[in-house]
């Protein structure tokens, strides 16, 4: 697949927002991060931001942007829609917690901040299904695509709340949370990539059932169906070189790994240099993440290239 630029933007900057929301959410009321409301506005203000930048980014993709609120009404069957009305609602108690912050209203707070942990965690799920739930695509097409983007957002708003948390002088429990979830996010990639370079399984989609010539043995195109580039090769046929992926595999594993050790080292060094070091750490999971979102569609390939390559 085309990975469009935007969507790599969206879902790296929406995820991490996300996390860094439903962290927000979840630890404060049990005390777990700096408490003082300034902090918690900032840390707010960052996830909202990231947020609103990734679903702006997101319709650039789109041929008809201003058409995107047509898809709201197809919630009952589209979880791209599902999406959309789970960010547009999750705006809300995100929107209340950052008002009972601001003029000190601490059951509302927590509340609204349960409410918007929820509603970030339930967004980060619908983004995931749009992609998990496409069954040509068998990258896609499996177990550990949705679980990867929880973990992915977990983990990148985890960093990013500890990069704030250092700032502040109270970063242990967000950096454990970006040590635990780094390396969780790492060991899950690299299943996720044995998955999804191990053969086809046998019954799967090939050339002679793309075509339905399979009956008369082994096929083979004569010419290519169309002799010159079109939307469904520019979209769906990407060809990723394989030196391309080697050198970039290792790249987003490296990044969630400087991530997770930063944090760890920031620990017991504390101060002005361990504040450093997890702002480092943060930069690391983004720049990570990034490589790993621009993979995850470069890699994919659709069912319907069959007919061009032979290959899906």
């Amino acid at each position: 697949m085309n990975p469009a630029p935007s969507i790599v933007f969206f879902t790296t900057a929406s995820g991490a927002g996300y996390g860094l929301l439903f962290w927000l959410g979840v630890l404060r009321p049990l005390g777990l991060m700096p408490g003082w409301p300034g902090f918690a506005l900032l840390a707010l203000g960052l996830a909202l931001l990231l947020i609103t930048a990734g679903l702006f980014s997101s319709l650039l993709h789109l041929g008809r942007p201003e058409r995107a609120w047509r898809a709201l009404s197809q919630w009952r069957s589209s979880w791209l829609s599902r999406e959309g009305v789970a960010a547009l609602a999750t705006y809300v108690p995100a929107g209340l917690f950052g008002l009972a912050l601001l003029f000190g209203w601490p059951v509302i707070g927590t509340l609204s901040g349960l409410l918007a942990a929820a509603g970030a965690a339930a967004t980060v799920w619908c983004t995931a299904m749009i992609y998990a739930s496409l069954k040509p695509i068998r990258q896609w097409h499996q177990d550990l695509v949705a679980p990867g983007y929880l973990l992915f957002s977990a983990f990148s708003g985890a960093a990013l709340l500890a990069a704030l948390s250092g700032l502040s002088g109270r970063p242990t429990v967000p950096a454990l949370l970006a040590v635990a979830f780094g390396v969780a996010s790492l060991l899950l990639k690299r299943r996720y990539w044995q998955v999804i370079d191990a053969p086809a399984p046998a019954g799967g989609p090939t050339i002679e059932s793309a075509t339905g010539l399979g009956r008369i043995g082994r096929t083979s195109p004569l010419d290519p169906p169309h002799t010159e580039q079109n939307w469904l090769l520019r979209e769906m046929g990407f060809r990723l070189a394989r030196k391309h992926r080697d050198r970039l595999r290792p790249l987003a594993l490296a990044g969630f790994a400087a991530a997770a050790s930063l944090a760890l080292a920031a620990l017991p060094i504390g101060g002005a240099l361990g504040a450093t070091l997890l702002v480092l750490g943060a930069v690391a999971a983004l720049l990570g993440l990034l490589v790993e979102r621009w993979l995850m569609f470069a890699e994919a390939t659709h069912t319907a290239t069959l007919y061009y390559t032979g290959e899906g």
